[in-house]
């Protein structure tokens, strides 16, 4: 709502100025977010290093890629709504042509504030982050965020699209580059999240020494309990072969005795006849 025009307050007459100014304002918010970006790599590189400095670089680079991709998506709406009003408005003005079509202009300028308020938190999340302050999650949300607001800003441009226009196909396909972008930032957000969780638990270089001793005999009782647990479950499994062994031994002793036949009576010798005698 709050990204909403209010249509009251709005003259029918100022609607195509603020889809420029919106636009106009969108590129900016961007090209802000691609410059602080720049910075905070410099400075995760003077500020971290090891796995932090190459978590925080995939991360930043990632969001760098994503903030092209919607550039280019904003310059191709941009095209596409100067071809829409061209084609569309015949006689008309531009400014009567947007007063036309209030609903799709505030449709699109919402659009177009949607797209340019989710790369500002992508920025700011992404600044949190690298200074260990916000969470991995936010830049997640963001992604699906900026997903969301993308396709709402193709949705609103294709309502007055022609099928075979150029420009279109065009938008269609940086959204979809923006959507595949916005999926490589949560996989590396992921596994950067991953890997950073994994370092912090075998950090112990701000351990004290009295700390460490502690640190050393808890694990070391948690060595005995396992390796209790893994002879249990050695007998456990002994114990399971022999039952299974013994059964299969039985269940083919049964086998053999119910498939063997009977023996045949034993019969007498027969004697071999005589042989007949010449005349």
């Amino acid at each position: 709502q709050e990204l909403r025009p209010k249509s009251l307050d709005i003259k029918q007459e100022e609607l195509g100025d603020m889809v420029e100014k919106e636009m106009a304002s969108t590129s900016e918010a961007i090209e802000d977010a691609v410059r602080r970006i720049e910075e905070m790599m410099s400075q995760a590189r003077n500020e971290s290093s090891g796995v932090k400095l190459e978590v925080n670089e995939r991360i930043l680079n990632s969001c760098t890629d994503l903030m092209k991709a919607i550039r280019l998506l904003v310059m191709t709406s941009t095209n596409l709504q100067k071809e829409i009003v061209e084609s569309g408005r015949g006689a008309a003005t531009t400014q009567e042509f947007y007063a036309k079509n209030s609903r799709w202009t505030e449709g699109l300028i919402s659009a177009a504030k949607a797209v340019g308020w989710g790369a500002t938190q992508l920025v700011e999340s992404a600044d949190r982050v690298v200074l260990h302050t916000g969470k991995y999650e936010e830049l997640i949300v963001c992604s699906h965020e900026i997903a969301a607001s993308t396709a709402q800003l193709v949705a609103a441009s294709k309502v007055k699209a022609e099928k075979s226009s150029r420009n279109l196909g065009r938008l269609q396909e940086c959204s979809r580059n923006v959507n595949e972008m916005a999926a490589n930032v949560v996989a590396s957000t992921k596994s950067g999240q991953e890997q950073i969780e994994e370092k912090d638990t075998m950090d112990f270089s701000g351990m004290s020494l009295i700390k460490l001793k502690k640190e050393e005999m808890e694990t070391q009782v948690k060595v005995l309990e396992l390796e209790k647990r893994l002879e249990g479950e050695r007998v456990r499994l002994g114990e399971l072969r022999k039952q299974h062994y013994a059964l299969a031994g039985t269940y083919d002793a049964a086998e053999e005795g119910e498939a063997k036949p009977a023996p045949a009576p034993r019969r007498g010798i027969l004697k071999k006849p005589p042989l007949a005698q010449k005349p």
